[in-house]
Formats: C-alpha cells, structure tokens, sequence
C-alpha cells in the first residue's frame, strides 16, 4: 500500500522506537533514504533483504515497496529523509544528475550501503548541520538547509560512484586526524542482500528488461515455470505490490521521463506498453497528481 505524503522538496526526521509495532510492506510516490544509526534491523526493498546494524543507508528509489522487520527489543534509531522526485530531477546538471544514486540502487537492485566511518565522515558531518539548521531560525534558514542537503546529495553519490567508496575513509590522506587508520574498517561498501525466494529479484529484473513489451501473467509464469496463481501470491508476498501495479508504476515513470525528454504525449504513452490513451491519463493523474501536460511545467 502507498504510505506517507510530501508537500515540500525533502523532510528529514530523527526517529527512534525501543519497541516499534510490525511494520507491512508499503511503498511512497517520494525518494527515501534511511540512515540507520543504532539497531539490529532486517530491511526488505523490492523483494531483497538486507540484514542492518549500524552505520547503513538504505537508498529507496520512489515507488519501491519495503518495511523494516526489527531483530529484537534494541533501540532502533535512524535518520530519515523524504525526496521529491520532481526536485531532484530539477536539480540535475550537466555535471551530475543527484537522483543517480537512487537510479542505481533500483537498477543495480543494491540499495544499501555500509559505511562504518559515517559519524567522522564529512557527509556525517553535513547531516548533522542539516539536522541542526531546522531547530533554528536564523537569516535565510530555508535557502541554508537547501545548501546542505544538496551537498548530502552531492556526497553521497560521490561516495556511491567510488569504486572504494575513498570519501568515506577515515584516513590520513583523506583529512583523517588517526594515522593508523586501517582503510578497510573505515571504507564504505554495498554488502550483499538476500531473498526469501531467489526467483522474485529475476522476476523483477526481467520485467525492467521488458518494461514496454506486452507481459501477461501466463507467459511470466510459463518463463519461470511457476503457476500463474503461486507467482502471483509469491510476488506480493515479497514485494507488497502485484504484478500489474508494478508494472503500471514503472511505465509512468518511464513515460514521464519521455516526455520531459521531448516525446509526445500519446507517443509515451504507447511506447512505454500502455494500450489505452485514456487509461494511461488516469494513471498518470493519480500517481503524479497532475496530468502530462502539467508535469511539464513543474
């Protein structure tokens, strides 16, 4: 189920429960990244698991279902930021695009970094400031905390776009005050995720793969020798979407990227696998909350 709401162009919040309740499989129509601080958490994204304990970001790309399941009774402290999608994308420059992170980390299927050095980090550092810029008032705070969080964006990918994740390190030669810094404690990492059932990161794969073809149920089935009924049942079990929903989601956004590319309207449409012009204004209505046409002007 879509959860949550967004009317600026980022929220951050400092969350921390000792005894949170379950929470389902939901997804939102905003960019998340979670930064968990303390915690033994199990964290699911589009059917992967991700076993967390500190110092992980979690990258989740708007439209992604996925829900932390806590291990235990510990405190589960984490630093939460809310993206818009049409903010990010405004900010895209001939020299980066911020949302790469994001784009990469449903792509690639790898949403999680760790990086044990994120307190004495410099994007620690800038988190915290940002954290701090909303508990004052002071000449151009709105403008500042911009700044800032343009900067986390900016560190960020850089981090991620490292092979070693070098931004990261808490070393001499990269203004590190501890000389015997042993790079390999201190380096970020993606570490490896796992599923409850194997085939559903292949179903997805293959269903980005032919995101625009004509995919029925039977031949998605019949590709991956399931039932139609056990796919569908697996599918929302490890994802909280059906097939069909996913699916719509992922044309909308490749529709919108067409036509704020320059495509036709009813050219998009067709192109990214909706059959029904009328049909795909609905949806995209209802998901954007504008129509085509309007999008363009935001």
């Amino acid at each position: 189920m879509k959860s949550g709401y967004l009317n600026e162009h980022f929220k951050i919040f400092h969350l921390t429960d000792a005894d949170m309740r379950p929470v389902g499989l939901h997804f939102h129509d905003f960019h998340k990244i979670l930064i968990l601080l303390k915690g033994n958490v199990d964290y699911r994204v589009a059917g992967r698991s991700y076993e967390l304990s500190g110092n992980e970001i979690v990258l989740i790309p708007a439209g992604e279902a996925h829900c932390p399941v806590l291990l235990d009774r510990s405190a589960y402290e984490r630093i939460v930021f809310y993206i818009s999608r049409d903010f990010l994308d405004s900010c895209r420059s001939p020299g980066g695009d911020l949302a790469l992170c994001l784009k990469q980390a449903h792509e690639k299927r790898s949403h999680v970094l760790r990086a044990p050095a994120f307190l004495s980090s410099r994007l620690g550092r800038t988190v915290r400031e940002l954290e701090e810029a909303f508990r004052t008032r002071e000449y151009a705070d709105q403008l500042y905390r911009q700044i800032l969080f343009l900067e986390f964006m900016v560190q960020l990918n850089r981090i991620l776009l490292h092979e070693h994740g070098e931004d990261l390190k808490n070393c001499s030669h990269k203004n590190c005050n501890n000389q015997d810094c042993n790079s390999k404690n201190c380096r970020a990492e993606i570490p490896r995720a796992s599923s409850a059932d194997a085939r559903i990161p292949a179903v997805l794969q293959y269903l980005d793969d032919h995101l625009t073809d004509d995919i029925s149920i039977d031949a998605l089935a019949r590709t991956f020798y399931l039932s139609r009924y056990y796919l569908m049942h697996l599918f929302k079990e490890e994802t909280g979407s059906t097939i069909g929903g996913y699916l719509n989601t992922r044309r909308l956004l490749l529709a919108r990227k067409l036509i704020r590319g320059g495509m036709r309207i009813t050219e998009a449409c067709y192109s990214c696998g909706f059959k029904n012009y009328s049909t795909f204004l609905r949806a995209y209505k209802k998901y954007f909350r504008c129509s085509p046409r309007e999008s363009l002007l935001l």
